[in-house]
């Protein structure tokens, strides 16, 4: 089988299992450099429109096409950080966000040529290709105004909320349709955090009404291309995790152990639905310094003793990578070797 169709037999919760390892195993290893500095990050192609609207940017303050205030120091920062409060807020008035934001315009001109020729050595290896769209619907509504009061306007400016939720698809929209008219891609890897590591951010009912139906428009579409989706949301989202099926999302990437992921495996088999979960390690233990390399390796097996038996499953890490590069060699192994032998007792 080639690794496409051992990810879709996963996605499928097709019996006997056909893999039991690292999530990102079957995907481009090695970081390459391109255009402006950007990397080859969490195993994906990155795209010059990704490129362009988040990654050419760096340093201790500065704005972005949006006019937002972000720190990325690189070498020091895990990941770009969005600096905004009440005093540098773009939207300053929700009910109004029309005066404030600007969608930039994607411009005719990118160069598509050096992810083209990473998508094809990749294809070349028989790799699965997958490439990151990063600011996802409510990430990007809260680096444009103060979190505080994107909780607020939820609730009293919902109208105003769904107006941007809908002009911010479309953008989005066109940002997938250029991506794939332009590259042979097998994933996209949407990005939007919708909880903290144990608690919701909102009611499960707002992320039905606002964000479940506009994310399924997104996702509808890059199955329409043939495209797969995997949605990355490293925090708890238990109340809803398995709505994400309903809302054409393939993967799960980020299934904290935090989430009840045996709970959520029922869920999904009781309502006849495909979605695999991708995580169950905890962070803590495996993304620690101080963790011995027995620990790191005890909390692998943990994760694939207690959540392969479910089905919808693949061992990963969290936030894709460790900060901590030795612990992530260890981790990777471990589910690696262990999950082969799970594998291998399941025949």
């Amino acid at each position: 089988m080639s690794n496409k169709d051992v990810l879709l037999s996963l996605i499928h919760n097709e019996k006997p299992t056909q893999y039991m390892g690292h999530a990102f195993e079957p995907y481009p290893q090695e970081v390459v450099f391109g255009p402006g500095g950007a990397e080859l990050l969490f195993h994906a192609v990155i795209d010059p429109i990704t490129n362009w609207d988040i990654l050419q940017f760096s340093g201790e303050r500065y704005q972005d096409l949006w006019g937002v205030t972000h720190r990325y120091i690189v070498g020091e920062d895990p990941g770009i950080i969005p600096m905004t409060d009440a005093q540098n807020q773009v939207i300053q008035d929700m009910e109004h966000w029309r005066d404030y934001v600007k969608f930039p315009e994607i411009p005719k001109d990118l160069d598509w040529s050096y992810a083209q020729a990473q998508v094809k050595a990749a294809h070349d290896k028989g790799l699965l290709v997958m490439v990151p769209t990063f600011r996802g619907l409510f990430e990007r509504l809260h680096s444009l105004r103060a979190f505080e009061f994107v909780m607020e306007d939820l609730i009293v400016n919902a109208d105003e909320v769904e107006e941007f939720f809908d002009a911010y698809t479309d953008w989005k929209l066109e940002v997938l349709k250029q991506i794939i008219d332009n590259l042979d891609i097998d994933i996209i890897h949407s990005h939007d955090d919708l909880g903290a590591k144990e608690k919701l951010f909102f009611s499960p009912k707002i992320f039905q009404t606002m964000l479940k139906p506009r994310y399924k428009k997104l996702y509808d579409y890059a199955h329409s291309r043939g495209v797969l989706v995997q949605h990355h949301c490293d925090c708890y989202i238990t109340p809803f995790a398995w709505e994400f099926a309903e809302m054409s999302v393939d993967m799960w990437q980020g299934a904290l152990p935090t989430n009840d992921i045996v709970l959520i495996q029922k869920q999904l088999d009781e309502k006849g639905l495909d979605l695999l979960l991708m995580g169950g390690l905890e962070s803590a233990i495996v993304d620690n310094p101080d963790a011995s390399e027995e620990e790191i390796r005890a909390e692998v097996r943990r994760a694939i003793d207690t959540y392969a038996p479910g089905g919808h499953f693949l061992p990963c890490i969290g936030s894709i990578n460790c900060l901590y590069e030795k612990n992530e060699v260890i981790a990777v192994d471990e589910m690696n070797k262990y999950g082969a032998e799970w594998v291998a007792k399941q025949k």
